[in-house]
């Protein structure tokens, strides 16, 4: 059986046959393209916009407050105070010798007279003898001419000669008796011995206005010390003024001597010039020491009571901000803060003295303040925790910042 089949009329091109200038293929081909661009681009924004989070409301700022005070406040100088010692004496041999003894332990307490050193009294009590006969003799000799001249049995001139004898020999017996005294060398003021400065066995040289000994010991005069401090000159009139009204006063801080209180003292001394080179007064007080707590040398923390502002409106000083038009404080009222103008008048340290638009209770931001804009609102979470101590070691005062006593030491 066979089968036919009828060839086709136009056989199919190959791709190598097609026209490549064919304009309706590339068109299609470049819609195609654009459609999926737009839908690439539409489906980018919709998943990266619609997960974004709603705007956030603005947060209250939390802050803490203190309440205004309205009170005197005392005007003060925190500085600085040395201890003094009442005395300082370097003793010394007045005559020269081998010292043979110490009375004393090194730092230990004595009290005017008691005795500190013993230089060999031997040589010294072999002149005095000496001086003792001689005198004898010159007595003798001078009554005897007396009674001669009484009788006008010599002449005046012999008895005079006689007399001057006895009396020169009656000066050599005491400046040997003086001699003898000084080999025992007592202490001049009631105080407090230092380190041995010549050991017993060594010898000694007798210190004069020409010549300038080695010290045996120093001592310090402790009960009682003075106090030491040096204020700007700028204080003056007010020093002056509070002496001359109620007394001038000075608070110690003891911090962990004498039980940890502090003392109150007067003034007793103004210095009666201002130093050239520090611009400074000094003034001393003078403490009686009895428990001994402070030693010459010592740094202490001084507060001076200079003057009083009465009724005055305080703030605690970290409250106070310094802008752009000056100084400011953040009162709290109905739950915004409001920006008040103040003029600082005094600063204690602690708190602040100001003038400005203020009352008594109103509640001034003493923290936070950075968080917070005028006119917005504020959460105020309690009054600011205070650091043990705080205050009473502050030394700062008015224009410039004071070191602390402890900062010296070691």
């Amino acid at each position: 059986m066979n089968v036919q089949i009828n060839p086709l009329n136009t056989p199919p091109l190959r791709d190598d046959d097609r026209d490549d200038n064919a304009p309706a293929g590339r068109g299609r081909v470049a819609v195609i393209g654009g459609v999926a661009l737009a839908l690439a681009l539409g489906g980018f924004w919709y998943f990266t916009h619609s997960s974004a989070p709603p705007p956030r409301r603005m947060m209250a700022a939390p802050v803490h407050v203190e309440p205004v005070q309205v009170g005197n406040m005392s005007v003060i100088e925190r500085t600085i105070g040395t201890v003094l010692a009442n005395s300082t004496v370097s003793v010394n041999a007045r005559i020269q010798g081998q010292m043979v003894k110490a009375f004393f332990k090194e730092g230990q307490m004595v009290k005017a007279g008691d005795p500190l050193f013993q230089i060999d009294p031997r040589p010294y009590q072999a002149t005095y003898d000496n001086a003792l006969a001689s005198l004898a003799s010159a007595k003798a000799k001078a009554d005897r001419y007396a009674r001669l001249k009484a009788q006008n049995a010599i002449a005046g001139q012999a008895f005079d000669d006689a007399e001057a004898a006895y009396l020169e020999a009656k000066a050599a017996v005491e400046s040997a008796r003086l001699n003898v005294e000084f080999t025992t060398i007592r202490a001049p003021v009631n105080g407090k011995t230092g380190p041995m400065l010549v050991q017993p066995g060594n010898m000694v040289a007798a210190s004069t206005a020409s010549t300038n000994a080695v010290p045996l010991v120093t001592l310090n005069e402790i009960q009682p010390v003075k106090i030491s401090i040096a204020l700007p000159q700028s204080d003056l009139p007010r020093i002056q003024e509070m002496q001359r009204t109620k007394g001038l006063t000075v608070n110690v801080a003891l911090h962990d001597a004498g039980g940890g209180k502090d003392i109150t003292i007067p003034v007793n001394f103004i210095s009666n010039a201002v130093t050239g080179n520090t611009g400074t007064i000094e003034l001393r007080a003078s403490y009686p020491n009895e428990d001994l707590s402070l030693v010459p040398g010592q740094l202490v923390d001084v507060v001076v009571a200079l003057a009083e502002i009465p009724h005055a409106t305080q703030v605690p000083r970290e409250a106070v901000n310094t802008g752009p038009e000056g100084q400011f404080v953040y009162v709290v009222k109905d739950g915004t803060a409001q920006q008040v103008p103040v003029k600082v008048l005094f600063d204690d340290g602690v708190m602040e003295a100001v003038s400005g638009n203020l009352k008594k209770g109103d509640q001034v931001i003493v923290e936070g303040q950075l968080r917070v804009i005028p006119g917005a609102k504020v959460s105020v979470t309690g009054a600011k925790k205070k650091m043990p101590g705080a205050g009473k070691g502050a030394m700062t005062s008015g224009r410039r910042r004071v070191p602390h006593a402890q900062d010296h030491e070691g």
